[in-house]
């Protein structure tokens, strides 16, 4: 699980990326800084999760008991203090960007800083929200896209929508052998469906947001599905590790399910789900590996490639390995490393007896922070370290070091500190809004986004609204950006994107290196299916 891949999604490789960073960071780390009763929770859930490795290693398909939460029916609130239906209670303001989000967050809040500079970068402006506070966008940036809305004569009340409400489901793992594993899917729905209820409503309606739990288990997925049929009009910014689970749930009862990600080829070949971040493994896009073929040309030449072997990670580096080297690459190592292995020390000297140059590793930024220490100890120092969007994270930046300076990264959203963007600027006010200790991740970006596609949506259906119409506007979507704050993405093809940008940690901050805001080209068919 990871993050991310920048031309394929790893099906089940999630569950371990996001395993472990909840070990150390989930569980244990809030801005930086980890609690010993934190730490507790950590060794707790070590067996839990060794177990769980070690079954979705073999294909297993766990059996759910019970989906654990629906936050519509139990009115829960996040740690920020909105509720589960997008609504903030009385007091609770939604920060300035560009300030503290400390300064506008209740007293105690544990809130972090958010990037300065955001409040007079232009773009969307600031205007007021129930409660006296708040930040809302005009034009493009409005809540509802400036969308022209569709007339309301005819709007019929269904499933999931009554004379109030329009109810969208999220179903993230939130529970399971360790929590929290997607919540920020959950967070950034929530965030954008406050976003929208401050500003406006669909045909007299306001969103609510049934907040289900998947908990990383392909059972208790098919669970939330199950349940989302029956009482939500759609689901919105869904994010589970095995999404395969609700897929043929959603496509029975017809249920449109605008997701993050689609992680999976069941969910990706269900007719009525669609994902703001779409792949198909064997199509890589070439951005990437020409960039640095151009930048790096001796480099290329002895490419080290190292994975964590689990799940579908090790196909996933097939289909990298394949279509890199359609690209110039010339990968001397190409070696998976089991999930328990914590001695790097061999794979290290696999790297310098064939004298590599570039190292590309895929997995859990954990991981990678052991086979940096590793290199470091034996003296090896590639002239570049690359990986792809697991490590676009301040966690990562932490727990690394000095050994994170100079790394790159490929990705496909804008950074998350760039207030220039005015779509991320919004994202971060009222993600810090609905929970002021929410970091912001690249599944957030797209909860976000596919909550703002189904808001642009529905508004520009208005009266034809209902679940069979919304299907068919969503299969026309093609280089859906969610404004500006990613990659430009097939939402109706379901293909992966073409286009990457390189970035560079340096100093303690990630810096685009790349020209232009994205690298765009081709798509590298790798051959070995999809």
């Amino acid at each position: 699980m990871a993050p991310v891949t920048f031309g394929t999604v790893t099906r089940y490789w999630y569950v371990f990326y996001f395993l472990e960073d909840a070990m150390t960071t989930g569980l244990g780390r809030s801005h930086g800084r980890t609690t010993r009763a934190r730490r507790a929770a950590v060794g707790a859930t070590l067996l839990a999760l060794t177990l769980s490795l070690a079954l979705a290693a073999c294909g297993s398909r766990l059996d759910p008991d019970t989906v654990a939460r629906t936050g519509a029916d139990t009115g829960a609130t996040g740690s920020g203090g909105a509720a589960a239906d997008g609504t903030v209670p009385e007091g609770v303001e939604a920060p300035v960007p560009g300030a503290d989000p400390a300064a506008s967050a209740p007293a105690g809040s544990g809130s972090g800083s958010a990037p300065a500079g955001g409040a007079g970068s232009g773009g969307g402006g600031q205007a007021a929200a129930p409660g006296g506070g708040g930040t809302s966008g005009s034009g493009e940036n409005a809540a509802d896209g400036g969308t022209k809305a569709g007339g309301c004569a005819g709007f019929k009340n269904q499933t999931g929508i009554t004379a109030d409400t329009i109810t969208i489901a999220n179903a993230s793992d939130i529970s399971g052998p360790v929590p929290g594993i997607f919540e920020s899917a959950q967070q950034a729905t929530r965030a954008y469906v406050a976003y929208f209820n401050s500003t406006g409503d669909i045909c007299g309606r306001k969103l609510k947001v049934a907040a289900l739990d998947s908990r990383a288990d392909a059972g208790a997925d098919n669970q939330a599905y199950t349940t989302a049929c029956e009482k939500s009009f759609a689901a919105v910014g869904s994010q589970s590790a095995f999404d395969y689970g609700g897929a043929a749930a959603a496509e029975k009862c017809g249920l449109p399910d605008v997701r993050s990600y689609s992680v999976s080829a069941e969910r990706t070949a269900c007719r009525t789900c669609f994902a703001a971040y779409a792949v198909k493994p064997n199509q890589v896009p070439s951005a990437m590996p020409q960039y640095f073929k151009k930048t790096a040309p001796d480099a290329v030449k002895s490419v080290g490639m190292l994975y964590v072997n689990a799940g579908a990670a090790p196909d996933n580096a097939e289909n990298f390995r394949a279509a890199w080297k359609k690209n110039g690459w010339n990968v001397t190592v190409f070696q998976g490393i089991d999930t328990s292995e914590f001695n790097y020390a061999p794979y290290v000297q696999q790297l310098k007896d064939k004298g590599v140059k570039l190292v590309n590793y895929t997995g859990p930024y954990q991981f990678t922070v052991r086979l940096q220490q590793a290199m470091a100890q034996q003296g090896f120092e590639p002239q570049i370290f690359l990986q792809d969007a697991t490590i676009h994270d301040q966690r990562y930046v932490d727990e690394a070091g000095e050994y994170a300076d100079g790394v790159y990264v490929y990705s496909q959203t804008g950074l998350f500190d760039d207030f220039s963007n005015k779509e991320m600027e919004l994202y971060r006010a009222w993600l810090a809004q609905v929970d002021p200790d929410a970091e912001p991740n690249t599944y957030g970006v797209y909860a976000w986004s596919a909550a703002r596609l189904f808001v642009q949506q529905a508004v520009a259906l208005g009266g034809r609204l209902n679940r069979q119409t919304l299907v068919q506007s969503l299969a026309k979507v093609k280089d859906w950006t969610g404004n500006g704050i990613h990659a430009p993405q097939q939402v109706g093809a379901e293909t992966t994107t073409n286009c990457v940008s390189i970035i560079r940690q340096q100093g303690g901050a990630w810096k685009k290196v790349s020209p232009g805001k994205y690298l765009c080209g081709p798509l590298t068919d790798t051959g070995l299916g999809g």
